[in-house]
C-alpha cells in the first residue's frame, strides 16, 4: 500500500513537472521580442525641479517594501502580522506603512483613505522583482527561469495595465537588472535605489544618464520586524500635506521625495532608533534659480555632492548646511546626496533637462515582428516534432490486452 502511494505521488509530481514545462515553454515561445532605439540623455534649455513648491514642513516618512505571512508561511516574512508591522513602524514616527506581499495584494486598512494597494510582482529565480504601488490586481505573468531584455520590457508594460506606479525593486540584487537594461528600459515610475539588502546607486545613474525620469523609492524591505537592525534603517520621505492615496501617489510620481539611509547605534533597541529618527535632519531647501541649484538641510552636512552624467561627481561642499551649483549647459542632470556627521545620508531626485511643455519619458520601444514571429514559428516546429515523436513511441508500444490473448492463444495450442 505504501509503495502504491509512493508512486501515485511521484506521478502526479511528476504530471504537475510536466504541466509547468509546457505552460513555461508556451510563456517564452509567444513572447515578444522588441527594438530598442539608441538612448539619449536629458537635453533642452529648460531644467525640471521636482522640488517646485516644496514645504519643508510636509516631509512624511514612508516604507512601501515590508512582507507579511502569506501564502501559509512558504515565502520570507511569515513571522510578520499586519498588527506587528504597523505598532513598529508607528513607534518609529513612519507616517506611511505599506506591505507590499509577494504576489498579492495586502488588504490591511482596505477602506480607509490612507489605504494604498501594493504588492511585489515576480518569482524568477533572478530577483527581476517589481514594486507594484496602488494596483488593481495581481498579474501573474512572469518569466522565472530567463528573462532577456525584451522579457523584461513586456512585464513592465504588462503591469502598467494595473498599476498606478511600477518601480523596479533593488535593480542590483542577483544582477537582475543590469545596467545596461537600464539604458534603454522604460515604462516605469520609480526605482528601489535603496534597499537594506541591496543599493543600486550605478543603476540609477543609467538610467538617468539615458534620460530616463526614474525617480527614488527607498525602502527597508524587512523580512522579520522583531529585528531591530532590519527596520527603520532606510525610508521614503514625501513632501505632502495629505496622507490621502492619491495625494501621495501623485508626489511620488512627480518626484517631490528623497530616500534616506538611517545611521543606527550598534545593538540599539527599538526605543534608541526612535530617538534617532527623531533627530533626522529635515531638507529645507532645493530650489533652482537662474539655473542654479540651491540645497540647504537644518544642520551641518559633513558633505554635499552634487552628482551629473554618468554617476561622475560635479562639485562639492563640506561642513555647510547650505550649497549651491551652477548648473553648466553640459549637465544633462544633476542630484544631490547629502551626507551628515552622524552616518546620515539623503538621496535627492535629480533636476533635469528637458523641453517642450514637460518632461516625459523615451518612447515606448517597439515590436519587432520579423524576430517575434520567427521565434513563435520556430517554437510550433519543436511542438509539432515533440507530438510526432510522442505519438510515434506510443505506437510502438504493445497493448498489453493484445498480448494478453496472443499468449492465451499459444499456451492454448
Amino acid at each position: 500500500m505504501r509503495f502504491r502511494l509512493i508512486i501515485f505521488l511521484l506521478k502526479a509530481i511528476g504530471l504537475i513537472i510536466a504541466i509547468l514545462m509546457v505552460l513555461f515553454f508556451v510563456i517564452y515561445a509567444i513572447a515578444p521580442v522588441y527594438k530598442f532605439s539608441e538612448p539619449n540623455a536629458f537635453s533642452g534649455e529648460k531644467i525640471y525641479n521636482p522640488y517646485q513648491g516644496m514645504d519643508s514642513t510636509d516631509w512624511k516618512k514612508g516604507n512601501f517594501q515590508i512582507q507579511s505571512r502569506v501564502w501559509l508561511g512558504i515565502t520570507n516574512g511569515r513571522d510578520n502580522s499586519n498588527e506587528a508591522i504597523q505598532v513598529v513602524y508607528k513607534q518609529l514616527g513612519y507616517d506611511i506603512i505599506i506591505t507590499s506581499d509577494y504576489m498579492t495584494i495586502n488588504t490591511f486598512g482596505e477602506g480607509n483613505d490612507w489605504y494604498i494597494p501594493t504588492y511585489e510582482h515576480g518569482y524568477s529565480w533572478r530577483k527581476v522583482h517589481q514594486v507594484c504601488i496602488g494596483s488593481d490586481k495581481v498579474n501573474w505573468l512572469d518569466y522565472p527561469l530567463y528573462q532577456s531584455i525584451s522579457h523584461k520590457q513586456h512585464i513592465l508594460n504588462t503591469l502598467r495595465k494595473n498599476n498606478e506606479i511600477v518601480c523596479l525593486a533593488h535593480p542590483d540584487l542577483r544582477d537582475g537588472y543590469t545596467l545596461n537594461d537600464l539604458r534603454v528600459l522604460t515604462n516605469y515610475d520609480l526605482m528601489e535605489v535603496l534597499n537594506e539588502s541591496r543599493f543600486s546607486i550605478a543603476h540609477w545613474d543609467a538610467a538617468l544618464s539615458n534620460g530616463h525620469k526614474a525617480f527614488i523609492l527607498a525602502n527597508d524591505d524587512a523580512h522579520n520586524v522583531f529585528d531591530p537592525t532590519e527596520v527603520g534603517r532606510i525610508c521614503t520621505f514625501i513632501n505632502t500635506e495629505s496622507l490621502k492615496k492619491d495625494d501621495v501617489l501623485n508626489t511620488l510620481k512627480s518626484g517631490n521625495a528623497f530616500g534616506a539611509d538611517i545611521a543606527m547605534r550598534q545593538g540599539a533597541d527599538y526605543v534608541e532608533k526612535a530617538q534617532d529618527h527623531n533627530k533626522i535632519a529635515v531638507l529645507n531647501n532645493v530650489s533652482v534659480v537662474n539655473d542654479t541649484l540651491f540645497v540647504s538641510v537644518s544642520e551641518e552636512a559633513s558633505l554635499i555632492s552634487f552628482i551629473g552624467q554618468n554617476g561622475m561627481i560635479q562639485a562639492t561642499a563640506s561642513d555647510t548646511g547650505t550649497a549651491m551649483y551652477p548648473i553648466k549647459k553640459t549637465d544633462t542632470y544633476i542630484r544631490t546626496e547629502i551626507s551628515f556627521k552622524n552616518g546620515n545620508k539623503f538621496y535627492l531626485n535629480p533636476v533635469f533637462r528637458f523641453s517642450g511643455n514637460s518632461p516625459a519619458n523615451p518612447a515606448l520601444p517597439k515590436m519587432d515582428y520579423i524576430k517575434t514571429w520567427v521565434q513563435r514559428g520556430i517554437a510550433l516546429i519543436i511542438t509539432i516534432i515533440i507530438i510526432l515523436i510522442i505519438s510515434r513511441i506510443r505506437k510502438g508500444k504493445p497493448v498489453k490486452g493484445r498480448i494478453s490473448r496472443r499468449s492465451n492463444y499459444y499456451y492454448s495450442r
